[in-house]
């Protein structure tokens, strides 16, 4: 095993770089500094996202339902609760089985059991949210697998029956989901199946390994949201924790540009970030670079064009490239997105007429015609969120609608989803979504989309609108 020599290289490229933009450029106007901090702070949005997600799904001494140290497994045993903020937009469909890995000096070997004929993707991400390689039922059937995943330029012997894959980052996040019905006898089964994967350093690859205690620091806040966490770093805090993370995940080769502009600001990859650039400059100004790049997302996210109400991608997102806006965006909504030939997301914010959803106002229906439900290899489900992408109490604790919920049928054959705050009565509770009191959204989870048409991937197959019901029914006055 030799010692990682790309990160080393791409320190040195930068530091020329950041040494010939301040030979050539003395000083910075205060307009083009502003603009290339709320550039950086985008670039490295997805980055801290991830690190503190990262911090915050570790920082424990030992595993329990929802954490476990680095180089562990993360099993959890149930759908996520009702108030879980760690990871905007949970789904209620799978049991997460999840490993953070740092592959800096070492790979680590990841182990897939036999799987039979249960659904699951075990997506591999790097530190930017790119995902670099994917194991599926769907990609790989139910075979055991194994996996060396390396860091950035290692070389080096990997064991026989082991697959190499390459993250570009030392921070490596294994996203994993295993379906699951929901049921007592299904809980017990996919628990069976998550205690058989493995993670495991290659230097102890076929040994006894026993995986040292995490270290927990007392004074990193475990329960507020990473989202929060996150926008409410100030820019210099920001662009240092950027700086230090990118000392062991370089940027690629296409963010040559990205990188010669973040130098002119003192952040440069491989060093400490200089803050003296800005420091000159306006400190009310630079101040407001983090509210102005997150606004500037949150526009993106707005003018994306959308089918019926509905906004999704059928390409770009999993593997971003300097798309860093779409990027930027798409892990302000949450963290950890798949590639479109895995798994699709659209996400409705508003009704079909423009109007936001407000369940303390209106009742909503979804009207599928027949034979027309959302086509897929694996499974779909329709999910509730708040404004923040979390799931929000109900009486019946439902936070979706997928083919489990037996589903009833109109005599024509189609099938109405009532979102709605109170239920629509007994006949229609099979169909019904819990809606909140107050703004929500939804996202239509569709993993395995059909490659034939009907598809979403071509266009061939769209979400149908969600429109106001025509009486007020069964929503609270």
């Amino acid at each position: 095993m030799k010692r990682n020599v790309a990160v080393a290289a791409v320190v040195v490229v930068a530091g020329v770089i950041a040494f010939a933009i301040v030979k050539r450029t003395p000083s910075l106007h205060k307009e083009e500094a502003i603009k290339i901090a709320v550039e950086a702070y985008i670039y490295g949005y997805p980055l801290v996202t991830f690190d503190m997600a990262r911090r915050q799904q570790t920082n424990v001494a030992a595993p329990d339902g929802e954490h476990a140290p680095m180089g562990q497994m993360i099993k959890m045993r149930s759908y996520p609760a009702v108030d879980n903020h760690c990871c905007a937009a949970p789904n209620a469909d799978t049991l997460y089985t999840i490993a953070w890995l740092d592959v800096s000096a070492e790979p680590w070997v990841f182990g897939i059991p036999e799987m039979g004929d249960r659904y699951y993707i075990m997506p591999m991400l790097d530190g930017f949210s790119e995902v670099f390689h994917v194991a599926s039922a769907i990609n790989d059937g139910g075979r055991p697998k194994k996996y060396a995943i390396t860091g950035p330029g290692w070389s080096g012997a990997i064991p026989e029956g082991v697959t190499r894959v390459e993250s570009p980052t030392a921070i490596v996040w294994i996203l994993g989901r295993i379906y699951c019905s929901g049921t007592p006898e299904d809980y017990v089964a996919v628990h069976a199946l998550q205690d058989q994967f493995t993670v495991v350093p290659l230097a102890s690859y076929g040994k006894p390994y026993t995986p040292p205690p995490g270290v927990a620091d007392p004074d990193f806040d475990m329960k507020t949201a990473v989202r929060k966490q996150v926008n409410a770093l100030g820019v210099y805090t920001y662009l240092d924790y950027l700086a230090n993370l990118l000392k062991t995940n370089p940027p690629k080769a296409d963010d040559a540009m990205m990188v010669a502009r973040m130098a002119k600001i003192g952040l440069v990859p491989g060093q400490d970030f200089d803050g003296s650039a800005l420091g000159s400059l306006d400190r009310k100004a630079i101040e407001a670079v983090p509210k102005l790049a997150l606004a500037k997302m949150v526009l993106h996210l707005k003018q994306q064009k959308k089918n019926a109400g509905w906004l999704f991608f059928t390409s770009g997102v999993g593997n971003f490239g300097t798309d860093y806006l779409t990027r930027g965006m798409a892990n302000l909504i949450g963290p950890g997105w798949n590639r479109p030939e895995d798994a699709v997301y659209p996400l409705s914010q508003a009704d079909a007429d423009g109007k936001n959803y407000d369940g303390a106002k209106h009742a909503y229906t979804m009207h599928f015609e027949k034979g027309m439900l959302p086509p897929v290899e694996a499974f779909w489900s329709l999910t509730i969120y708040d404004e923040d992408f979390f799931f929000v109490p109900n009486a019946i604790d439902r936070y979706d609608l997928s083919p489990r919920n037996a589903l009833v049928t109109n005599p024509d054959g189609s099938i109405d989803f009532h979102i709605q705050a109170d239920s629509p009565g007994k006949e229609r509770e099979a169909n019904w979504l819990p809606a909140p009191r107050g703004k929500f959204q939804l996202v239509l989870r569709m993993y395995g989309p059909t490659k034939r048409p009907p598809t979403i991937v071509d266009g061939s197959w769209k979400p149908p609108p969600v429109r106001r019901a025509e009486a007020k029914t069964a929503v609270a006055k």
